[in-house]
């Protein structure tokens, strides 16, 4: 049976736990794809299932192959396969039962979609995950329009650098919170405003927003509820915005967790191939080295995304 690397966890912990070990290579069943990953990349997602802290993930799935989301070439395709052909480089995140610090994941159609034609692997990988929290945070759930107003917290971060440049493809008016190294990037984004958190008191330079994403919560969060117009909308990827809050400013306010989509991907795919999106990968490191990524990652501040280059 052919084997194949794949970094795994037998035991929730620090990145120490991490492990490059050999596993058998799956095989593609009904509408399934056999993808052979090229990179992968690193999510704060990742090490709070490393760590034990995603509900999601619990001890019965251990051991576990960490990764969310990657670019690659199909290999195979199950019977029903529509959207792909062997040797179609694709990009994607798989359901949380399939990881993709690997050489090879299986991944559903419903969850590819063509890679961007302008990027390489390492780029594209950056995006799946990313940008489906972004455009589906902005627009499936945040139903943000042209014209509309949104103010973006973390919009240096993963998420945040893909959910400026969508909000602007979009026609929103873009104001953004980041720290004072990140300000030239975000505006470089594309945000028509941009607010050094530490310095700045965002709710005393903006109000009558459409829409907060927030990607920070705490503080920040009960913070937003005023910057917001009448009817507007606090959308976040992180702590459930308190109902009697959302009441007292007379807004909405919700929590949300990503659903993989490749019809979404498509048009993120669509948006890059036109140079209206672009990633930012900060720094990419080999497979076997997931440990010192996650290290990376977790010392927080990282402008844009980290990715995993995988050989073989």
């Amino acid at each position: 049976m052919p084997m194949m690397e794949a970094v795994r966890i037998e035991s929730f912990g620090g990145p120490d736990v991490l492990r490059l070990q050999q596993v058998l290579v799956p095989s593609p069943g009904a509408a399934e794809i056999l993808l052979k990953v090229h990179a992968a990349s690193v999510n704060p997602v990742d090490y709070k299932i490393r760590s034990g802290k995603y509900p999601a993930v619990k001890s019965d799935m251990l051991p576990y192959t960490l990764g969310r989301d990657a670019s690659g070439l199909a290999v195979a395709c199950g019977p029903g396969v529509t959207i792909a052909e062997k040797g179609d480089a694709l990009y994607a995140v798989p359901a949380i039962d399939r990881g993709c610090y690997a050489q090879y994941v299986i991944v559903k159609q419903k969850e590819a979609a063509r890679k961007p034609s302008s990027l390489d692997h390492v780029m594209a990988a950056a995006v799946p995950l990313a940008g489906l929290t972004a455009w589906q945070g902005l627009f499936r759930h945040g139903g943000l329009e042209a014209g509309q107003r949104v103010l973006i917290h973390g919009g240096a971060g993963g998420v945040g650098h893909f959910a400026i440049q969508l909000a602007k493809a979009k026609g929103a008016y873009v104001v953004t919170t980041v720290s004072k190294d990140n300000i030239d990037f975000a505006r470089q984004l594309g945000a028509d405003e941009v607010i050094d958190y530490k310095n700045e008191r965002f709710e005393h330079k903006v109000s009558g927003m459409d829409m907060v994403f927030d990607l920070v919560a705490g503080e920040t969060q009960d913070r937003s509820w005023g910057v917001l117009k009448k009817g507007g909308i606090l959308v976040s990827t992180l702590t459930p915005p308190p109902p009697e809050k959302a009441a007292k400013y007379g807004v909405r306010g919700m929590r949300y967790t990503v659903k993989e989509s490749g019809a979404e991907l498509a048009e993120i795919a669509a948006l890059i191939d036109a140079g209206k999106v672009v990633p930012h990968v900060a720094r990419t490191y080999p497979l076997n080295e997931a440990a010192a990524a996650h290290e990376f990652l977790e010392k927080g501040s990282i402008t844009g995304k980290i990715v995993l280059v995988v050989e073989g």
